[in-house]
């Protein structure tokens, strides 16, 4: 069935009470979703998609029996769609009258949300069909009743279908939503009996490590006998806390380069803020307030963060600069979903750490599954709870068993479209599965196994969120100079029982982990890339598809999140003790890159930013941007993870940064990294100038000072 998200995630909040008022459309749908009323409001709406593609005749099963328990979630429509998109896109552009001029929450609700006779109008016409409204909110209403009352009210039959996870119930063709409330409702979320979720992007050194050596059970790859090693090999944990490359993996055999150096350290919070010009540039992120959306909630988080604040040398949350929105008596699907803690820990931590003043609300989500992290968005969208929202999860659009329920797509761009005209940035993880090939996912240790063809990730495909990619960062000096970055990309091999090699050999070492990114199969290009990802780029969609216009690009930025120049988390798990650990993926990524943003709205006097693409793209090619380029960067590539004794093991890996699946760092825009990384010319580009409240890349900011250094 459709693949989970991978866990840079979402989160769930209890749905706020039926409101008179429900948001709308989005623009910039995919053509899955092709409103057939287009240009004639008189006509019926088919949900293109809805009959999923694993329901084919080869496979069906039979009817399904008459009187069958069903759920359904419809998706409301805006009064004004079009004006909702046009809107959401002028006060994101410097070059509109309307930039910045963003609506409070009842403003946003009365001139886009779904008026009372539109709510009427859908609600008549799905218990006229018998079923039952069982929920509701702004933004939908759950339904509940029988395949047959679906039948009624949709035109489609359902039918049982056989599939490699046992028999499932879908339509046996597209829904079709009648005349009379065709430009009333957005789309219609469950008919198959499947479920969509979301899984975190964050993983563990430790996890991943123990992930590969599972899958390469079998594979001769036993770990190294100490009493056979080089005695200079260290049989404690050992790194490079310093400068990149600066100590010699002594007694490691031969692997990419000569004289190897021990991975770093992982990275904390001041060493992050120095790199990326956050310390230099002496802001906080005060004033501004950061939404992480997660599944479920860690019980101990606050003590946890600020635990881990204080070893390390930042200051704890102050009184209430911390909250959390969570109903746990509402959690579900906890087995499917898995343990989250990890990711909120990292999440937390991370965007406190590089904005130590802004205030963070975590919104713990009810489950991993698409419908509750959509209600955890609109929960802050809603009451407007933050200036911006870091997602650390995804899940591929498409897989061996059905593509992303059409429904979804459209109900996330509405919040984001939504958030937009209220200020409120969106970010998202692009992924840690390179180009999500099943080539990739075939070794990959954060990959969805499902993929079908190299694809990009869902939310981050969304023209209306922020995209946010990985690199490796090498850092200059133990405070954390900048160094270089290369795209987000490892290969792993293991030392040999007797030390004396690499298995597999370099060079022929498998795909381990890696920055996700590539063109979006079906997504118009929108404004802001214009005239800087280049139609080389543009025209070709991550499977290779040719399209004769440009398409939405991804990533937009990047920054830090590698498993080999890891970064430090700490938290307490379930029944466990508070320890610390490194994490990569762009579940730092994102976070991390909401911190950056908490800080450019203190450096541009506490205003919002929201949507924030187009203002980022107006900086393409200044000192805003360290332009990641691998080629560019002559470092060495390899670098030895010594784990120490483990189970009377010496666990010693080597890894190959910079190797990325089917994606590079070049020149310019590119599909791994996006315009770059944040530099420290990106602060001074959000002050306030000459009048221009969003700030600006001024010619003086132009140069060859955006390339690495």
């Amino acid at each position: 069935m459709p693949a989970a998200r991978s866990r840079i995630s979402r989160i769930a909040v209890a749905a706020p009470a039926a409101a008179a008022l429900v948001l709308g459309t989005l623009a910039f749908a995919s053509p899955a979703l092709a409103d057939t009323t287009a240009g004639d409001p008189s006509a019926a709406k088919e949900l293109a998609g809805s009959h999923p593609d694993w329901a084919t005749p080869q496979a069906d099963a039979g009817a399904v029996p008459a009187g069958t328990p069903a759920t359904a979630r419809v998706y409301l429509a805006s009064q004004d769609p079009q004006g909702l998109a046009a809107y959401a896109q002028a006060v994101s552009d410097q070059n509109s009258p309307d930039y910045g001029k963003f609506l409070s929450t009842d403003e946003a609700k009365a001139r886009f949300g779904t008026s009372a006779a539109q709510v009427k109008a859908v609600t008549q016409w799905l218990t006229s069909a018998g079923l039952t409204i069982s929920a509701t909110n702004a933004h939908y209403l759950q339904v509940s009743g029988t395949t047959d009352e679906l039948t009624r009210a949709l035109g489609a039959q359902f039918r049982n279908y056989r599939t490699a996870d046992g028999t499932h119930k879908a339509p046996a063709t597209d829904a079709v939503v009648p005349a009379a409330v065709a430009a009333d409702v957005d789309g219609v979320e469950g008919l198959a009996d499947t479920v969509q979720k979301a899984s975190s992007n964050a993983v563990s050194q430790a996890t991943a490590d123990a992930e590969a050596q599972a899958q390469a059970a079998g594979t001769n790859q036993p770990d190294a006998d100490p009493a056979k090693t080089p005695k200079t090999l260290p049989t404690t944990p050992t790194c490079t806390d310093g400068k990149y490359g600066s100590k010699t993996a002594t007694g490691a055999p031969a692997g990419y380069e000569k004289n190897e150096p021990f991975a770093p350290c992982s990275y904390v919070p001041s060493q992050l803020r120095k790199a990326y010009g956050v310390t230099d540039a002496k802001v906080t992120g005060k004033g501004a307030t950061v939404a992480i959306v997660d599944a479920y909630g860690l019980g101990t988080m606050q003590a946890d963060a600020d635990k881990f604040s204080a070893a390390h040398g930042d200051q704890p949350f102050a009184p209430g600069q911390y909250k959390e929105v969570l109903t746990p008596d509402q959690w579900t699907h906890q087995a499917d979903c898995g343990d989250w803690s990890g990711e909120e820990a990292l999440d937390v931590e991370m965007v406190h750490g590089m904005a130590p003043d802004a205030n963070v609300v975590y919104v713990g989500a009810n489950s991993c599954e698409d419908p509750d992290l959509n209600a955890a968005l609109s929960n802050i969208v809603d009451n407007h709870l933050a200036d911006i929202v870091s997602n650390s999860y995804g899940e591929i659009m498409h897989g061996k068993s059905g593509d992303l329920d059409p429904a979804v797509i459209a109900a996330d761009n509405q919040v984001f479209q939504l958030g937009a005209t209220e200020g409120i940035t969106f970010m998202a993880s692009a992924g840690d599965c390179g180009d999500n090939s099943p080539g990739a996912a075939a070794t990959g240790v954060n990959c969805q196994a499902d993929t079908n063809q190299a694809q990009t990730q869902w939310p981050s495909s969304s023209p209306w969120i922020t995209a946010v990619g990985g690199t490796a960062l090498e850092l200059k000096d133990k405070s954390g100079a900048y160094g270089h970055e290369v795209n987000m990309g490892d290969q792993r091999s293991v030392l040999s029982a007797d030390g004396k090699s690499w298995t597999p050999a370099p060079g022929q070492a498998p795909f381990y982990f890696g920055g996700g990114g590539g063109v979006v199969k079906g997504e118009a290009q929108p404004w802001y890339q214009k005239g800087v990802v280049p139609d080389s780029i543009s025209t070709v969609a991550a499977d290779g598809t040719k399209s004769a216009t440009p398409q939405r690009a991804t990533p937009d930025v990047a920054m830090s999140g590698d498993l080999v120049a890891a970064t430090l988390v700490g938290f307490t798990p379930a029944g466990g003790a508070y320890s610390e650990g490194g994490y990569g993926g762009t579940s730092v990524s994102s976070p991390e890159f909401a911190g950056i943003m908490a800080d450019a709205i203190q450096a541009r006097g506490g205003r919002p930013i929201g949507f924030a693409n187009p203002d980022l793209y107006d900086r393409y090619n200044t000192r805003a941007f360290h332009d990641v380029n691998d080629s560019a960067v002559h470092t060495k590539r390899g670098n030895v993870v010594d784990l120490g004794m483990v189970g009377g093991a010496l666990k010693v890996r080597l890894y190959k940064i910079g190797a990325d699946y089917g994606l590079s760092a070049t020149k310019g825009y590119d599909t791994a990294t996006g315009l770059g990384s944040p530099a420290k010319g990106f602060f001074k580009s959000f002050t306030i100038k000459h009048g221009n409240a969003g700030g600006s890349a001024d010619a003086d900011d132009q140069g060859d000072d955006n390339a690495q250094g």
